[in-house]
Protein backbone atom coordinates (compact mmCIF):
# COMPACT_ATOMS: atom_id res chain seq x y z
CA UNK A 1 0.00 0.00 0.00
CA UNK A 2 3.29 2.18 0.53
CA UNK A 3 4.12 1.76 -3.02
CA UNK A 4 0.25 2.52 -4.15
CA UNK A 5 0.46 6.38 -1.92
CA UNK A 6 3.62 6.78 -3.37
CA UNK A 7 2.41 6.85 -7.05
CA UNK A 8 -0.66 9.06 -6.40
CA UNK A 9 1.62 11.64 -5.21
CA UNK A 10 3.87 11.83 -7.93
CA UNK A 11 0.68 11.87 -10.47
CA UNK A 12 -0.85 14.45 -8.45
CA UNK A 13 2.76 16.43 -8.31
CA UNK A 14 2.96 16.15 -12.68
CA UNK A 15 -0.78 17.47 -12.29
CA UNK A 16 -0.32 20.25 -10.88
CA UNK A 17 2.52 21.31 -12.50
CA UNK A 18 0.52 20.85 -15.61
CA UNK A 19 -1.78 23.06 -14.45
CA UNK A 20 0.12 25.92 -13.66
CA UNK A 21 2.33 25.48 -16.44
CA UNK A 22 -1.06 26.07 -18.58
CA UNK A 23 -2.91 28.70 -16.29
CA UNK A 24 0.24 30.55 -15.70
CA UNK A 25 1.54 30.92 -19.27
CA UNK A 26 -1.46 32.48 -21.42
CA UNK A 27 -2.21 28.44 -22.37
CA UNK A 28 -5.25 28.64 -24.60
CA UNK A 29 -8.29 26.25 -24.63
CA UNK A 30 -6.43 24.01 -27.05
CA UNK A 31 -3.45 23.75 -24.32
CA UNK A 32 -6.27 23.37 -21.48
CA UNK A 33 -8.10 20.26 -23.50
CA UNK A 34 -4.47 18.32 -23.91
CA UNK A 35 -3.75 18.95 -20.81
CA UNK A 36 -7.33 17.25 -20.00
CA UNK A 37 -6.86 13.99 -22.11
CA UNK A 38 -2.83 14.08 -20.41
CA UNK A 39 -4.46 14.03 -17.21
CA UNK A 40 -7.05 10.94 -17.88
CA UNK A 41 -4.48 9.04 -18.89
CA UNK A 42 -1.97 9.47 -16.35
CA UNK A 43 -5.21 9.12 -13.91
CA UNK A 44 -6.12 5.36 -15.92
CA UNK A 45 -2.40 4.11 -15.69
CA UNK A 46 -2.02 5.08 -12.01
CA UNK A 47 -5.65 3.01 -11.40
CA UNK A 48 -4.88 0.56 -13.59
CA UNK A 49 -1.88 0.08 -11.42
CA UNK A 50 -3.31 0.68 -8.23
CA UNK A 51 -6.05 -1.62 -8.79
CA UNK A 52 -3.21 -4.37 -9.96
CA UNK A 53 -1.90 -3.94 -6.59
CA UNK A 54 -4.78 -4.34 -4.67
CA UNK A 55 -5.96 -7.41 -6.39
CA UNK A 56 -2.75 -9.14 -5.80
CA UNK A 57 -2.92 -8.18 -1.93
CA UNK A 58 -6.58 -8.91 -1.78
CA UNK A 59 -5.86 -12.29 -3.42
CA UNK A 60 -3.13 -12.91 -0.90
CA UNK A 61 -4.97 -12.34 1.99
CA UNK A 62 -7.94 -14.81 0.94
CA UNK A 63 -5.31 -17.33 0.12
CA UNK A 64 -3.73 -16.94 3.73
CA UNK A 65 -7.68 -16.82 5.26
CA UNK A 66 -8.61 -20.02 3.31
CA UNK A 67 -5.55 -22.35 4.20
CA UNK A 68 -5.26 -21.37 7.66
CA UNK A 69 -7.67 -23.43 9.23
CA UNK A 70 -5.91 -23.99 12.94
CA UNK A 71 -8.40 -23.10 15.96
CA UNK A 72 -5.39 -23.25 18.21
CA UNK A 73 -3.13 -20.81 16.65
CA UNK A 74 -3.96 -18.00 18.58
CA UNK A 75 -3.28 -19.95 22.00
CA UNK A 76 0.56 -19.07 21.76
CA UNK A 77 0.91 -23.19 22.59
CA UNK A 78 4.24 -24.16 20.46
CA UNK A 79 3.56 -26.40 17.88
CA UNK A 80 5.88 -29.07 15.73
CA UNK A 81 5.09 -30.46 12.44
CA UNK A 82 2.90 -33.76 11.37
CA UNK A 83 3.27 -35.79 8.09
CA UNK A 84 1.19 -38.60 6.61
CA UNK A 85 1.71 -40.56 3.71
CA UNK A 86 -1.62 -40.68 2.77
CA UNK A 87 -2.09 -36.72 2.66
CA UNK A 88 -1.97 -35.62 -1.74
CA UNK A 89 -2.12 -32.11 -2.38
CA UNK A 90 -4.63 -31.41 0.32
CA UNK A 91 -6.40 -34.44 -0.11
CA UNK A 92 -7.28 -37.73 2.19
CA UNK A 93 -6.50 -41.04 0.34
CA UNK A 94 -10.01 -42.73 -0.33
CA UNK A 95 -8.40 -46.04 1.58
CA UNK A 96 -8.71 -43.95 4.89
CA UNK A 97 -12.12 -43.25 4.53
CA UNK A 98 -15.45 -45.17 5.59
CA UNK A 99 -17.16 -45.40 2.60
CA UNK A 100 -17.55 -47.86 -0.89
CA UNK A 101 -14.16 -46.33 -2.25
CA UNK A 102 -12.05 -46.99 1.21
CA UNK A 103 -11.19 -49.59 3.72
CA UNK A 104 -11.35 -47.46 7.20
CA UNK A 105 -7.95 -47.44 8.36
CA UNK A 106 -6.68 -44.97 10.50
CA UNK A 107 -3.82 -42.71 8.39
CA UNK A 108 -0.27 -42.77 8.32
CA UNK A 109 1.10 -40.63 10.87
CA UNK A 110 4.38 -39.23 11.36
CA UNK A 111 6.10 -36.70 13.15
CA UNK A 112 9.44 -35.96 15.46
CA UNK A 113 9.91 -36.63 19.26
CA UNK A 114 9.03 -33.61 21.31
CA UNK A 115 11.73 -33.05 24.02
CA UNK A 116 10.06 -33.77 27.31
CA UNK A 117 6.88 -35.64 25.96
CA UNK A 118 5.68 -38.68 28.17
CA UNK A 119 2.82 -38.62 25.44
CA UNK A 120 0.52 -37.94 22.96
CA UNK A 121 -3.18 -37.51 22.36
CA UNK A 122 -4.55 -37.43 18.65
CA UNK A 123 -8.16 -35.76 17.64
CA UNK A 124 -9.59 -36.09 13.76
CA UNK A 125 -11.94 -33.51 12.98
CA UNK A 126 -14.45 -33.17 10.11
CA UNK A 127 -14.56 -29.33 10.84
CA UNK A 128 -17.31 -28.82 8.19
CA UNK A 129 -19.81 -30.83 10.41
CA UNK A 130 -19.43 -29.24 13.88
CA UNK A 131 -16.41 -31.00 14.90
CA UNK A 132 -17.19 -34.26 14.52
CA UNK A 133 -14.53 -36.32 15.87
CA UNK A 134 -13.35 -39.39 13.66
CA UNK A 135 -10.25 -40.45 15.48
CA UNK A 136 -9.59 -39.66 19.57
CA UNK A 137 -6.15 -41.94 20.50
CA UNK A 138 -5.61 -40.98 24.45
CA UNK A 139 -1.72 -41.51 25.95
CA UNK A 140 -0.11 -42.59 22.74
CA UNK A 141 3.88 -42.95 23.06
CA UNK A 142 4.58 -43.73 18.99
CA UNK A 143 6.02 -40.90 17.11
CA UNK A 144 5.52 -43.29 13.45
CA UNK A 145 2.28 -44.49 13.16
CA UNK A 146 1.39 -46.96 10.39
CA UNK A 147 -1.51 -46.66 8.09
CA UNK A 148 -4.41 -48.95 9.96
CA UNK A 149 -2.75 -48.32 13.48
CA UNK A 150 -5.58 -46.98 15.54
CA UNK A 151 -8.32 -49.78 17.02
CA UNK A 152 -11.53 -49.50 15.67
CA UNK A 153 -12.89 -48.26 19.26
CA UNK A 154 -11.17 -45.45 18.29
CA UNK A 155 -11.23 -44.54 14.27
CA UNK A 156 -13.88 -44.53 11.89
CA UNK A 157 -12.67 -42.92 8.31
CA UNK A 158 -14.53 -40.31 6.73
CA UNK A 159 -17.77 -40.70 5.89
CA UNK A 160 -19.11 -37.55 3.96
CA UNK A 161 -22.67 -37.32 3.46
CA UNK A 162 -22.40 -34.92 0.39
CA UNK A 163 -19.86 -32.43 -1.14
CA UNK A 164 -16.33 -31.97 0.03
CA UNK A 165 -15.44 -31.85 3.86
CA UNK A 166 -12.35 -30.63 5.60
CA UNK A 167 -10.66 -33.12 7.82
CA UNK A 168 -7.84 -32.06 10.22
CA UNK A 169 -5.83 -33.61 12.35
CA UNK A 170 -4.45 -32.69 15.91
CA UNK A 171 -1.89 -34.33 17.89
CA UNK A 172 -0.73 -32.63 21.59
CA UNK A 173 2.52 -33.60 23.21
CA UNK A 174 1.47 -33.95 27.03
CA UNK A 175 3.99 -34.33 29.85
CA UNK A 176 1.98 -36.76 32.14
CA UNK A 177 -0.77 -38.53 30.63
CA UNK A 178 -4.39 -37.45 31.16
CA UNK A 179 -6.70 -39.90 32.57
CA UNK A 180 -9.12 -39.78 29.03
CA UNK A 181 -9.13 -36.93 26.18
CA UNK A 182 -12.33 -35.37 26.65
CA UNK A 183 -15.05 -35.22 23.33
CA UNK A 184 -17.87 -37.92 22.02
CA UNK A 185 -16.08 -40.22 18.89
CA UNK A 186 -18.22 -40.60 15.98
CA UNK A 187 -20.47 -37.45 17.18
CA UNK A 188 -20.17 -33.42 16.65
CA UNK A 189 -18.34 -31.71 19.69
CA UNK A 190 -19.40 -27.98 19.77
CA UNK A 191 -16.83 -27.66 22.34
CA UNK A 192 -14.21 -29.19 20.80
CA UNK A 193 -11.45 -26.75 21.23
CA UNK A 194 -12.43 -26.07 24.93
CA UNK A 195 -12.46 -29.94 25.46
CA UNK A 196 -8.64 -30.16 23.58
CA UNK A 197 -7.27 -27.43 25.63
CA UNK A 198 -8.76 -29.32 28.88
CA UNK A 199 -5.52 -31.59 27.99
CA UNK A 200 -3.40 -28.89 29.55
CA UNK A 201 -4.43 -29.30 33.12
CA UNK A 202 -3.65 -32.25 35.03
CA UNK A 203 -5.07 -31.23 38.44
CA UNK A 204 -7.60 -28.66 38.97
CA UNK A 205 -6.59 -24.98 38.70
CA UNK A 206 -3.06 -26.56 37.86
CA UNK A 207 -2.06 -25.78 33.51
CA UNK A 208 1.10 -26.12 31.47
CA UNK A 209 0.72 -29.78 30.73
CA UNK A 210 0.19 -29.14 26.97
CA UNK A 211 4.07 -28.93 25.40
CA UNK A 212 3.39 -28.14 21.81
CA UNK A 213 0.84 -29.15 19.25
CA UNK A 214 0.83 -30.41 15.43
CA UNK A 215 -1.72 -30.10 13.10
CA UNK A 216 -2.51 -31.13 9.12
CA UNK A 217 -5.46 -30.62 7.34
CA UNK A 218 -6.95 -32.07 4.39
CA UNK A 219 -10.29 -32.60 2.21
CA UNK A 220 -11.91 -35.78 0.98
CA UNK A 221 -15.36 -35.07 -1.39
CA UNK A 222 -17.84 -38.10 -1.62
CA UNK A 223 -17.35 -40.20 -4.69
CA UNK A 224 -13.66 -40.46 -4.62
Amino acid sequence: MVKTGKKLVVVSMVMGALTFAVAGCGGTKESADALEVQTETASENVTEDVTGDVTEEVAEEAVTAETSNDIFQDTGLATFELSSEDLHDGVWDSIITNTENGSNVSPQLAWEPVPGAGCYVIYMVDTTVEDWIHWKSNNVTETNLPKGWAPKEEYIGPYPPGGTHDYEIYVFALKEPVERAKGAFNNSNMKFKANALSLDEVTEGAKGNIIAYGHITGTYTKGN
